[in-house]
């Protein structure tokens, strides 16, 4: 079978290799045949060599899709045939995290996404609604259960607000998911073509962070000046006290990613005065993913993709990653 490995920090350093297809699957394991998947942040640090502990050749893509072919022994979760989201931390099924359960991710230090038939743990895949097809299923595993998880970690309700950053693949999932929990969104853009776009898709209340670079104090303005309930933060760097300041009495910063540079000077008399909680997010479990799923099958929920590249094009995908500006979710489809 077909496979693409990367074999060393480079986004030059993708190739075609032939494996062996995987025999009928163990004791509650299962066999998939792949069709889709997307680009995150972490292919990004992996393709660049700023993943820590990243495994040079292997496999690479965290998210992925595809069905079901083979079930072994024991398996009830999954029947042959089922279209089913892989997650990417494949031995995080549900509860806290720990180190051993939320460090080994796919794509990086386990196998990703790039491979014909990928042979996984049946408890380490999420059944997908009828209405997605395989491109937007393929967005999912980090992007949607981020974004859900966030939620639930701020209990994000009818009464709460929330304010995003930017219009990547998480900020999108999670404008979609607040407003199905029947919260009021705030999102910020440099674009205020993506702006629109975000008012289309239900947002309240939009601002150009480029003509208005104090964005925190804009938030205060349209709350009255209490603050949103929750700040989802993908930049950190410099602006990650904006977040803080942004975010109301007892409200709840969730650090995302790091755009905007690892390092920042947190204000910590504010944290504390403030009570204002900082919740790091280096994934969730099977179960925040199947969270995640369940409210976009009941609210019909339809991932937004930017574009989709085939595995050709894969470099090219990398690339746009890496330049930012996409709106929603960069998808890869496996012509193999």
């Amino acid at each position: 079978m077909q496979s693409i490995q990367i074999t060393a920090p480079s986004f030059d350093a993708f190739r075609r290799v032939e494996l062996p297809e995987p025999t009928q699957p163990g004791k509650g394991r299962i066999l998939v045949r792949m069709k889709a998947g997307s680009v995150n942040f972490a292919d990004l640090a992996v393709a660049s060599g700023h993943y820590p502990g990243a495994l040079y050749p292997n496999i690479p893509l965290s998210d992925g899709a595809g069905e079901v072919i083979a079930v072994g022994e024991d398996v009830w979760q999954v029947a042959v045939g089922d279209r089913v989201a892989i997650h990417v931390k494949a031995h995080w099924i549900a509860g806290r995290p720990s180190a051993e359960l939320a460090n080994p991710m796919r794509g990086a230090t386990l196998p990703g996404s790039l491979v014909e038939i990928a042979e996984l743990d049946a408890a380490s895949v999420v059944k997908l609604p009828d209405h997605l097809s395989w491109e937007a299923a393929g967005t999912l595993p980090i992007a949607a259960m981020t974004a859900w998880r966030a939620l639930e970690s701020a209990q994000i309700g009818p009464a709460s607000t929330v304010a995003l950053l930017g219009t990547g693949g998480v900020s999108i999932f999670a404008l979609q998911l607040a407003k199905a929990r029947g919260a009021r969104v705030i999102i910020t853009s440099s674009s205020d073509e993506k702006l629109a776009r975000a008012r289309a898709l239900g947002a309240d209340e939009v601002f150009n962070y480029r003509q208005d670079a104090n964005w925190d104090a804009s938030v205060l303005e349209r709350t009255g000046g209490v603050g949103a309930d929750l700040v989802i933060d993908p930049v950190g760097g410099e602006g990650f006290n904006r977040s803080v300041t942004a975010a109301r009495h007892g409200g709840t910063v969730a650090a995302i990613g790091f755009l905007g540079g690892g390092a920042t000077p947190l204000d910590l008399l504010s944290v504390i005065f403030r009570e204002v909680r900082v919740q790091g997010s280096n994934g969730g479990s099977v179960a925040d993913l199947a969270g995640a799923v369940a409210a976009m099958a009941a609210h019909r929920i339809e991932a937004v993709i930017d574009r989709t590249f085939g595995l050709d094009d894969l470099k090219k995908a990398y690339e746009l990653m890496a330049q930012g500006g996409h709106f929603g979710k960069i998808a890869i489809s496996f012509d193999w």
